[in-house]
């Protein structure tokens, strides 16, 4: 019988909506559950083990105590083995650590990790690539190419590698130092490579960044933008280096590159906002959302951006949603994709969008 480990980093993504761009810390924590913030991770956690439950796969389930992964099994109505102990509410990093050891120890042939890219490099750390890893994405920063695009294609893709008609491939494991991403500055370190199951339609590649080559065409996309502008509507600016320059052409140049901005009159009204500062901020008003998707993952929503969520998407309309992204950047991607954490609004995205691709150009792209 095959054996698949469950690790539940309960506090991943939880800084993602109030705007934190992660929950490393103690503080930020802290922080984060004052904003209000909710826990994601567990019930991200249980929508793939109930595709995993669905699948009628007979597997042993092998996980760590209370909301580190038993909780969510039995959400799920799946029988669990339950090893190791925590504290419940209050797990660290190092309990992800003992408990991706004590897996390899119990010879398990995958381990479903939901969490981040933080989480992700913590597993990488105790076991190196001894034991294939499958990412279910929970966190605020996924860049690593280790994470299924949805929680439900992490359970679809555990079931068929399990069922061996997967094989496996290395993949990249990244991870972003915390403190310079509040600062709006990246700084993605490789630390590591991780068995992960391959299969491209379902799994993540690395982030890619923008190119010196892309700055041209940045330029003409926001020209484009600000000719399209009408004054009194409040435009959601996501975070990247396209929507940037849509910001410096309106001659705004204190823009957040990794977060998210409002801009009303051609003037910047809000910076580096959260979900609740947005919300209050297009009340009564008409509004649009700015996004471009990541390179070569190809997500417009739901990566780096949680702070646009479902109940802004809601309130603003897809209609009023407006996707820029150079020509480069769609050459690494041949369809886009969502990941709001709302399975209905998800489906609201599939099929195609238009998305300008330079001063008065644009292409119908397919939503997946």
């Amino acid at each position: 019988m095959k054996k698949l480990g469950l690790i539940v980093n309960p506090i991943a993504g939880m800084g993602g909506r109030v705007g934190l761009k992660g929950t490393n810390g103690a503080d930020v924590i802290k922080k984060a559950l004052w904003l209000g913030a909710i826990p994601v991770s567990p019930g991200k956690a249980a929508e793939a083990l109930r595709v995993i439950k669905r699948s009628g796969l007979d597997f042993e389930l092998i996980t760590y105590p209370a909301e580190m992964g038993t909780d969510e099994a039995r959400e799920a109505g799946l029988k669990v083995r339950t090893i190791g102990n925590i504290i419940p509410g209050n797990t660290t990093a190092e309990d992800t650590k003992r408990a991706a050891r004590e897996m390899l120890a119990e010879n398990v042939d995958l381990i479903l990790v939901a969490g981040g890219d933080g989480t992700i490099a913590d597993v990488i750390e105790a076991i190196d690539t001894r034991v294939p890893i499958l990412g279910v994405p929970t966190g605020v920063k996924m860049h690593s190419a280790v994470f299924a695009n949805t929680p439900e294609a992490a359970g679809d893709v555990a079931v068929r590698f399990l069922r061996e008609e997967l094989p496996l491939h290395a993949a990249e494991v990244m991870d972003i130092d915390e403190e310079a991403y509040r600062q709006d500055r990246l700084s993605a370190k490789l630390k590591g490579f991780a068995e992960v199951p391959y299969e491209p339609t379902m799994v993540q590649a690395t982030k890619e960044g923008s190119t010196g080559y892309e700055l041209a065409d940045q330029k003409a996309i926001a020209r484009w933008v600000f000719e399209l502008m009408e004054k009194g509507r409040a435009y959601i600016l996501g975070p990247g280096t396209t929507t940037r320059a849509v910001a410096e052409e309106l001659g705004i140049y204190d823009s957040t590159l990794l977060g998210v901005d409002i801009v009303r009159d051609y003037k910047m009204i809000t910076r580096d906002v959260n979900e609740e500062q947005i919300l209050w901020a297009i009340e009564g008003k008409p509004a649009t959302i700015i996004v471009s998707p990541i390179g070569r993952q190809g997500f417009v929503l739901g990566r780096g951006n949680q702070q646009i969520s479902p109940k802004v998407v809601e309130k603003v309309g897809k209609e009023n949603i407006l996707v820029i992204a150079t020509p480069q950047k769609l050459s690494s991607t041949s369809t886009l994709k969502v990941d709001t954490g709302d399975a209905k609004l998800d489906e609201v995205f599939r099929g195609y969008i238009k998305v300008i691709t330079g001063y008065r150009q644009s292409r119908m792209v397919k939503i997946i």
